[in-house]
C-alpha cells in the first residue's frame, strides 16, 4: 500500500511499487503505465481485459497505489496528464543528436517525480543520522556502486568522514565491526541487491543504524532499514526500469543530501570544503 505523500503522481507510484506487486496486479499497473491516455478512458473491466486479469484485481491495484478505487485512479491520471509537459516527437529529428536531445528532454520531464515519495520527516532524519553517527560506512553495489563512491567522497569533503569499500566481502566485514553509535548508509536503486542486503544484515547485527537510499519503498532493503529515503525512478514503468536502468536520479538526490548536510553543519563544513579545495589546487598542473 502506498504510504508516501498524497500528491505523488500515479505513474511515479506505479514505477516504485510495481516490482513488489503480485503478478496480476503488476500486469494491471504495467497496462496503465504503458498507455496512460487509454487508461484514463477505460473502465476497470476494460483494463482488466487488457491486462488479462479480473476486475477485482484492477480495484486492488488502485488501492495498492493509494486510491479508494479505479475511478479515483483515473482522475489522478487525468490530473497528471493535464499538468505534464507536452511530449516531444522522437521522429521530428532522426539524427543521433536528435535522439540525445529527446532522451534529455524525457529525463528532464521526469525529474520532478524523483522526490514525490520524499517526506520532510524522512529527509530530516536521514541528514541528522548521517551528521550524528560516530562512524559512517557507505555501501553500494552493482549499478549503484558509482553513486556510493561519489557520495562517500562528497561527505568526506564536507567534513563528514565516510568509509567506502569496493569489495563485497570487505563491505560485510566492515559493516560487522561498526557497532552502536555508527551508521551504515546503503545506496541500492533496485532495493534487491543480495550483497547490499548482506551488508545491512551485518551492520544491524553489530548494533549500527541502517540507512537506505533506494527507488522502491516495498523492496527488501527499504523494509530492513531504520530510515529509508525513497527516490522515484526516472522511468515510467518497471519494464522501462529494467530496459533503461538509470541511477541519475539517485546521484542527483545524494548530491543534494550532502548539500543539506553542509547547510546543517555551517562553518565546520565550509572549512572542510576550503581544505578540500586547497588539496585539489595543489594536485593540478599546468
Amino acid at each position: 500500500m502506498w504510504q508516501g505523500p498524497d500528491d505523488a503522481p500515479p505513474t511515479a507510484r506505479i514505477a516504485m511499487l510495481a516490482p513488489s506487486m503480485q503478478p496480476s496486479e503488476r500486469r494491471v499497473a504495467e497496462a496503465i503505465a504503458t498507455d496512460v491516455d487509454a487508461a484514463i478512458e477505460r473502465t476497470a473491466q476494460e483494463i482488466a481485459d487488457v491486462a488479462g486479469a479480473g476486475r477485482a484485481t484492477v480495484i486492488r491495484t488502485a488501492q495498492t497505489l493509494g486510491y479508494e478505487g479505479y475511478p479515483q485512479l483515473r482522475v489522478a491520471l487525468a490530473r497528471e496528464r493535464a499538468t505534464a509537459e507536452p511530449s516531444q516527437d522522437d521522429a521530428a529529428d532522426p539524427t543521433m543528436l536528435g535522439a540525445l536531445r529527446g532522451a534529455v528532454d524525457r529525463f528532464a520531464s521526469r525529474l520532478a517525480h524523483t522526490v514525490t515519495a520524499v517526506t520532510e520527516e524522512t529527509l530530516s532524519t536521514l541528514v541528522s543520522e548521517i551528521d550524528g553517527a560516530a562512524r559512517l560506512f557507505v555501501a553500494a553495489n552493482g549499478l549503484s556502486a558509482p553513486v556510493g563512491v561519489d557520495l562517500a567522497m562528497r561527505l568526506t569533503s564536507a567534513g563528514r568522514p565516510a568509509e567506502y569499500v569496493a569489495d563485497t566481502l570487505g563491505q560485510q566485514i566492515t559493516a560487522s565491526q561498526l557497532g552502536a553509535g555508527s551508521a551504515c548508509l546503503v545506496v541500492s536503486g533496485s532495493g534487491v541487491n543480495r550483497a547490499s542486503i548482506d551488508v545491512m544484515t551485518a551492520a544491524r547485527a553489530s548494533g549500527a543504524r541502517v540507512l537506505v537510499i533506494t527507488s522502491f519503498p516495498r523492496s527488501p532493503v527499504a523494509e530492513m532499514a531504520d530510515t529509508a529515503l525513497v527516490v522515484a525512478p526516472i522511468n515510467d514503468s518497471f519494464r522501462d526500469e529494467l530496459l533503461y536502468t538509470s541511477r541519475a536520479a539517485l546521484m542527483l538526490v545524494t548530491e543534494s543530501v550532502v548539500g543539506l548536510l553542509v547547510h546543517r553543519r555551517g562553518a565546520s563544513a565550509t572549512a572542510a570544503q576550503v581544505a578540500t579545495l586547497s588539496v585539489l589546487g595543489h594536485s593540478l598542473s599546468e
